[in-house]
């Protein structure tokens, strides 16, 4: 029992508790995906829409891994109790496992481009990046290499513990984080035509919102937030009984929301400063970004070259603040399920996503024929996960919080046992029953193309 004792840990302090977390919620998906949606669907008017289905769906689901977690102290698999409900932490712990070994592949080409970008390999028009990008990816032995150092990078922070590994990493990289967003903010608001990007970012459009807007609403809001993989059930397990769980969770999506909205004040000003139309995805970051920078900045190259440094600095800390929590799930679980130590449960969860991974990033380039349901490795585990997996855990865990869980267990955990008034609890369970359920379900189906 010593090694079950060693795994089992605790957050040491409250900023560590929201600074780990949000760094769960906080990952590329802010920085290439947010900015996009918010352009195309309105503006300011899909922001407005964004937080009404924050309120209804992502707050309440986060919150219901929140009381499932702290409420077992355990790992995933058996924070839901018997079965068959224990089966949707297994699903958690396997979705958060796979999207850790593909997800490695997208990070590793962050540090890639910090490398290209300290070495001058970035300038060029867009034709020429979208090359290199397009070169490297193909290249066998860069991208895969890139891939395990990331997550040998992220095996070295979890087999450190919890105090000691994720929240003092966390509690360096998301101020950090935070601070290169300001400085790039600024650099590209100070950019000449920067005003019209601002608005088209943050003026309300209301002409452009239609259902697929909701959906693309409820969508962003749910996977933000690292909702349905079990990442956030075990980061609550390290909670100390007196975190007020509420206001934790409105702080971490107001730094989610925050991180999102400032990657679109980065983005679009500067796009717009050289006449670009910024699209979504990797395409963004890893091919039109660069060439922006480059033109935004061609009268003072320094400054360019400085931005592109910094941008792809920011976008590693964005990943691995993510991937931490993702490889911390599996090794909770393998660690308190088999009695094993950290690090050898670490090593038990590194080695196969390891060779997720770079199956993952062969299937891009050099290995084609690496393929599943007529995708390639990568896009098959991104579509697997994305629209079946972390949709059904999260249905799942709002179902058990909602109809299962004992209304006065789950009224304990938001009231801290009583000390709290929690007069907001009758309205919590109104939308964990009836409201965030139903939005799931929407979100599920509409994945799924149902309509």
């Amino acid at each position: 029992m010593k090694h079950q004792t060693e795994a089992r840990g605790k957050f040491a302090s409250k900023a560590g508790v929201v600074l780990a977390t949000a760094g769960s919620a906080v990952g590329l998906g802010n920085i290439w995906r947010f900015p996009y949606e918010t352009g195309m669907n309105g503006g300011a008017a899909f922001i407005l829409i964004y937080l009404l289905c924050l309120i209804a769906l992502g707050l309440p689901a986060m919150l219901c891994e929140f009381v499932v977690g702290r409420r077992a102290q355990r790992n995933a698999t058996r924070a839901y109790g018997g079965w068959p409900w224990k089966l949707t932490g297994c699903l958690g712990v396997l979705t958060g496992f796979l999207i850790m070994g593909f997800y490695s592949v997208v990070a590793g080409w962050t540090l890639q481009y910090i490398f290209a970008s300290v070495a001058g390999q970035l300038h060029g028009d867009v034709d020429y990046i979208r090359q290199y990008f397009n070169d490297f990816v193909a290249n066998p032995w860069k991208s895969v290499f890139w891939t395990v150092f990331f997550i040998l990078l992220t095996h070295v922070i979890i087999t450190r513990g919890v105090q000691r590994g994720i929240e003092r990493a966390s509690k360096v990289m998301m101020p950090l984080l935070f601070l290169l967003l300001l400085l790039l903010v600024v650099c590209a608001l100070l950019l000449p035509g920067s005003s019209e990007g601002v608005k088209f970012l943050l003026r309300p459009d209301f002409s452009k919102v239609s259902a697929d807007t909701v959906f693309d609403a409820l969508g962003q809001t749910f996977f933000s937030l690292s909702t349905g993989m079990a990442c956030l059930v075990t980061y609550a397990s390290y909670f100390d009984r007196d975190v007020h769980l509420v206001r934790s969770g409105v702080q971490i999506a107001v730094i989610d929301t925050m991180v999102a909205v400032l990657a679109g004040l980065i983005i679009f000003p500067a796009a717009f400063a050289v006449g670009v139309q910024p699209d979504a995805g990797p395409s963004l970051i890893f091919i039109t970004l660069p060439n922006v920078f480059g033109q935004a900045f061609a009268a003072v190259p320094v400054v360019g070259w400085l931005m592109s440094i910094i941008f792809y600095i920011l976008l590693m800390l964005a990943a691995l603040t993510s991937i931490i929590s993702m490889h911390e799930t599996p090794t909770a679980f393998v660690a308190e399920e088999f009695h094993l130590s950290r690090r050898i449960a670490a090593l038990l969860v590194t080695l196969p996503a390891m060779v997720v991974g770079v199956l993952s990033s062969l299937s891009l380039g050099s290995v084609p024929s690496l393929r599943l349901f007529g995708m390639t490795l990568f896009d098959s585990l991104d579509y697997i996960t994305a629209n079946v997996l972390l949709t059904l855990g999260g249905l799942l865990t709002l179902l058990y919080v909602g109809w299962v869980m004992p209304r006065g267990d789950v009224h304990e955990q938001i009231s801290n046992g009583g000390r709290l008034r929690a007069r907001y609890f009758p309205v919590f369970m109104f939308l964990v029953r009836y409201i965030s359920p139903i939005c799931m379900a929407l979100i599920f189906l509409h994945q799924l193309g149902a309509f």
